[in-house]
């Protein structure tokens, strides 16, 4: 079992973790160090014991807002996962507009009256 020193509000202190867990405690330990170094320098010294619990308060602080968040994200997850399988269950119609054959003739008649000038206009030149 690895132990590991680290330094939270400037202070050290020696730590056992699991083999392979080392990264964790160490990004751990960071993180609860940044907050031990607010703390510091709002209020100054203070006992190791009430700098650790401030400091793990703080954090825990954030990791419920943070939980509150991905509660509200996973909430609007399975709202819009609700109604995209309602579309797959019931997609909209979509009208598409028909031409009327009497269009398609016009259409017809002048690319035919086109083609017959370019062609005409090919001979003269």
């Amino acid at each position: 079992m690895p132990e590991l020193r680290i330094i939270v509000g400037g202070r050290e202190f020696d730590v056992a973790c699991q083999d392979g867990e080392e990264h964790f405690l160490r990004t751990a330990a960071a993180m609860l160090d940044g907050e031990a170094s607010v703390l510091l320098s709002q209020i100054g010294r203070m006992p190791d014991a009430r700098m650790l619990l401030m400091s793990g308060l703080m954090l825990a602080d954030k990791t419920a807002g943070m939980e509150d968040q991905l509660r509200a994200a996973q909430t609007r997850i399975a709202e819009i996962e609700a109604e995209l399988e309602a579309l797959r269950a019931d997609p909209p119609k979509v009208e598409v507009p028909v031409i009327p054959a009497t269009v398609t003739d016009t259409l017809a008649e002048i690319a035919a009256r086109a083609e017959a000038l370019a062609n005409k206009v090919e001979e003269e030149a």
